[in-house]
């Protein structure tokens, strides 16, 4: 894809694909060489830390813009308005061309997301440094819980793409009730 049209103008997005491809490439190589010098453990571990912390910064700026979590006692309502808040993190860390996702609410309590594609998962691959990787996909639902200012009381992959599934199914149950109201009052 070229970066440039016909006249000389700069195509944005083409731009921006290449530079996505780029800085994966650039995590590639560096877990890669983490793995290398320090372990793929270490390697591992790095890479769920850091994207744990990518993950509450992006969940406390859609907190920030879309406000308290309802708590309206409905759990389903307050479910559904969750996973629209996990949907938005997702889609502002991992842009959906890069990525095939969808979240449900099941049950009182439950928020599973599935993904078809994951493109970290098909980057480590082409790198070659699939054996021995670990998903971070439960650090980065902790993170995003955490910045949402939600507590979750299970946080899994039931399956993974990783492994050779399908897709990746991950659960994410919630302790309800999803908010609790601040209680009025003067200070104490």
């Amino acid at each position: 894809m070229s970066t440039e049209t016909g006249a000389g103008e700069v195509n944005h997005r083409a731009r921006a694909s290449e530079a996505y491809r780029l800085w994966w490439q650039h995590d590639a190589n560096w877990y890669q060489g983490v793995a290398a010098r320090f372990g793929q453990q270490a390697a591992n571990e790095i890479n769920a830390e850091a994207m744990r912390k990518v993950a509450l910064k992006v969940a406390q700026q859609v907190a920030r813009r879309s406000g308290p979590l309802p708590g309206t006692g409905d759990s389903g309502k307050d479910l559904e308005e969750l996973r629209r808040r996990y949907d938005d993190c997702g889609d502002r860390m991992f842009p959906p061309e890069l990525r095939n996702a969808s979240t449900e609410v099941e049950g009182d309590d439950l928020i599973v997301l599935t993904l078809r594609r994951n493109f970290a998962i098909t980057m480590v691959r082409m790198s070659g440094s699939l054996e021995g990787y670990q998903c971070p996909c439960t650090d980065i639902h902790a993170g995003w819980s955490e910045g949402l200012g939600v507590t979750l009381t299970e946080n899994r992959a039931e399956s993974c793409l990783r492994d050779g599934d399908k897709a990746c199914r991950l659960l994410m149950r919630v302790a309800t009730p999803v908010a609790t109201p601040v209680a009025s009052g003067g200070e104490g």
